[in-house]
């Protein structure tokens, strides 16, 4: 790491991804919600660190309450309230992407903050992709339906402002796509659903999880070292290099894995439990 970690006793910062590490299809288990409020009420600050976007974020995942997000990667971040970021692809960016997509017919949400947009054809192949990969959760397909309730079918996809987008199915490789879109877009590998062919995440190149971070610990006055960034998902890599220490979830790409202080089991055993015992925030 880059930043030595401080001694236990701190304000600390706790930056957790969502799919995979806080919650499982969507699902928060109850010990991760007790821990979150354990280490908020020992005087820590805990934040969301998502790829989704804050229309992706139901309330059953923001219930435990956190004292801030970093969404959509990187390019939006708040704290109690206060918007530290909310960046939107450039206008022409934007236009290349939904071209190339759309010449491709490709099944995709553009993510914005306030609402997720989709083409209206795409629309019941994409609840199809998103009822069929949150259906492997215990509880059945109630991540889509909340995903899905977001969605708003849009004809004039040009002319929205977005921060990334999911694409779930295309019939092109995903590095094609970014060579047609051209300069200013970056790939990475779907962080919600992953069946589809050919899909992955757009987003503007040089923008990631560690700009949010960044933003939001100086904002709250807390020091680099004094961070605590947990995930599983290629949209971590840069949040987990940043923090004073990382953690990663247990069968993490093993690029996380290498740059990782420490692991923590993943949501179904209710990895962040012991997590935040041992990095003393409870």
């Amino acid at each position: 790491m880059s930043a030595k970690p401080s001694i236990t006793g701190s304000v600390r910062a706790v930056f957790l991804d969502v799919d995979g590490t806080y919650a499982d299809y969507g699902v928060v288990p109850e010990g991760h919600v007790r821990a979150v409020r354990a280490a908020r009420e020992a005087g820590h600050r805990v934040l969301l660190c998502t790829g989704r976007p804050v229309s992706m974020l139901p309330e059953n995942i923001l219930a435990a309450g956190f004292d801030g997000l970093v969404a959509s990667a990187g390019a939006y971040a708040e704290v109690g309230g206060t918007v530290l970021l909310d960046r939107r692809l450039p206008a022409d960016l934007a236009a290349r992407t939904v071209g190339a997509l759309d010449a491709h017919h490709a099944v995709y949400i553009l993510e914005a903050q306030e609402a997720l947009y989709a083409p209206p054809a795409a629309m019941e192949r994409l609840r199809a992709i998103l009822d069929a990969h949150f259906r492997k959760s215990p509880e059945g397909p109630v991540g889509s339906s909340a995903i899905l309730a977001a969605v708003r079918p849009t004809a004039d996809r040009a002319a929205v402002p977005f921060a990334k987008v999911s694409v779930f199915e295309s019939p092109v490789a995903m590095e094609r796509l970014v060579q047609e879109i051209g300069g200013g877009i970056a790939v990475v590998a779907n962080s919600v659903a992953n069946e589809g062919w050919h899909a992955g995440e757009l987003y503007q190149r040089g923008i990631s999880k560690a700009d949010g971070v960044a933003a939001a610990v100086a904002h709250l006055g807390i020091a680099r070292e004094d961070t605590i960034a947990i995930g599983d998902g290629a949209n971590d890599l840069e949040m987990l290099a940043y923090a004073g220490v990382g953690v990663a979830i247990e069968g993490s790409a093993p690029e996380l894995m290498a740059i990782a202080d420490r692991t923590a089991a993943g949501p179904r055993q209710e990895g962040l439990v012991a997590a935040f015992a041992e990095l003393g925030l409870l």
